[in-house]
């Protein structure tokens, strides 16, 4: 088991959920002990408690995103109009890293961030190597030619462990696709409950 992997298995088993609904996780296959040499019980959490495990959850559901650009989002969603949860999980679901994993480009957003950062991604025809790169209504991101055959991005666009949501169309043949539109909070096919509302308060504080 790589690095990689045993870190997302890490995650999963401190949240207590199998976050990105892998087959693979522990958790998909009963094993809930939390991380410890016996498992520590869970306490019943405080407020505070409940707002960090939903902030943790949300981050570590985008590949782990650091706080610095958590918070930058958070500070973004409560200047625009609107729902700010709702704001919060269109700023996440238009990043090009969390695109790439919703066209099945990528097995998880780690992987995605991967192969982004190797310059494998085109945003309307450019190379774009960044993956909090904000993708806008109707821009077309692609696999570059040379890397079409690459294993992961084989592996990806053949897996049947989730579906590609209707915010974006995708052409796997071809391995390209669009953002359509934005979605809300319902639209996004979360294995897990998601509360930004906690989030949002747990910012507020």
């Amino acid at each position: 088991m790589t690095k990689r992997v045993e870190a997302k298995f890490k995650i999963n088993r401190r949240l207590g959920v199998n976050l990105w609904g892998r087959g693979k996780s522990p958790l998909a296959r009963g094993k809930e002990n939390p991380p410890g040499q016996h498992g520590a019980r869970r306490k019943k959490p405080s407020d505070f408690g409940t707002q960090l495990m939903a902030k943790q959850k949300l981050k570590g559901y985008y590949g782990n995103i650091s706080e610095k650009q958590f918070r930058k989002l958070y500070d973004e969603a409560v200047r625009r109009r609107g729902d700010t949860s709702e704001n919060l999980i269109e700023l996440l679901e238009r990043r090009l890293d969390a695109v790439v994993y919703r066209m099945k480009f990528a097995v998880s957003p780690f992987q995605s961030r991967q192969i982004i950062n190797h310059g494998h991604i085109m945003v309307n025809g450019k190379r774009v190597n960044i993956p909090s790169y904000q993708v806008k209504d109707g821009d077309l991101i692609q696999v570059k030619t040379k890397s079409k055959d690459l294993a992961i991005v084989v592996e990806a666009a053949n897996s049947t462990e989730r579906d590609i949501p209707e915010y974006v169309e995708v052409d796997l043949k071809d391995m390209k696709g669009k953002f359509i539109r934005a979605p809300k909070l319902a639209d996004v096919p979360y294995p897990v409950q998601m509360e930004p509302n906690l989030v949002i308060e747990f910012y507020s504080r």
